[in-house]
């Protein structure tokens, strides 16, 4: 399957022969749901802790006798009816990860770029190159009509390039190992330059 190959400037510079089994998949929602609930939940502090009767700080006197009052029996305000109380099963530190094979991130990896694919949201320019100026790139972005883009650059990134993008809004960019499901799929428009179809082809073969 071949695409047309761009430069910044929006001329053309060429086609490219992109490989089926990478964009040519019939994307499946199910696949690429479970890899990124996995980036999420990896992503996921687990910071969140209360304190439970324990860990209060109550006096552990019995607040009242046992018998006679007519009321519920209790043994100290740090149980978790009483205000200021302990919390029962409340949320403790934990890590929200799960484990998710090699070759199904790879799997998810080749239906996202797919559905890029599909939708015709993908781009490939020749290369991620810049003088460094913001302003320059802003207008050729613009031009191009990319309002959220990813760009996927190859092994690295350009440091100009990079720069340059840093403060325009809605622009990313990462090189290919640093290329996932989640970000891929959060943008309008995917552009992958020729260096980075050619290590994105290297790493999910």
């Amino acid at each position: 399957m071949k695409l047309d190959v761009i430069k910044l400037d929006g001329k053309k510079a060429g086609n490219i022969e992109l490989d089926a089994d990478l964009f040519g998949l019939e994307p499946r929602a199910d696949i690429l749901h479970r890899v990124v609930r996995w980036q999420r939940n990896n992503a996921q502090a687990g910071t969140h802790k209360v304190k439970t009767r324990s860990e209060v700080s109550y006096s552990t006197k019995k607040i009242y006798r046992q018998k006679g009052t007519g009321g519920a029996r209790h043994g100290a305000r740090s149980a978790p009816i009483f205000r200021g109380g302990g919390v029962y099963k409340g949320p403790v530190v934990r890590s929200h990860g799960h484990d998710l094979p090699k070759k199904f991130r790879k799997l998810g990896l080749r239906h996202a770029l797919s559905a890029k694919m599909a939708a015709g949201e993908l781009v490939v320019i020749e290369d991620a190159a810049s003088e460094g100026k913001t302003a320059a790139l802003a207008k050729q972005v613009a031009n191009l009509g990319w309002k959220r883009a990813l760009v996927i650059d190859g092994a690295t990134v350009n440091e100009e390039f990079a720069r340059a993008a840093a403060n325009i809004e809605g622009l990313d960019i990462l090189p290919t190992m640093g290329a996932n499901v989640y970000d891929i799929l959060k943008r309008d428009t995917l552009v992958i330059t020729k260096a980075g179809v050619e290590a994105l082809e290297a790493r999910l073969k």
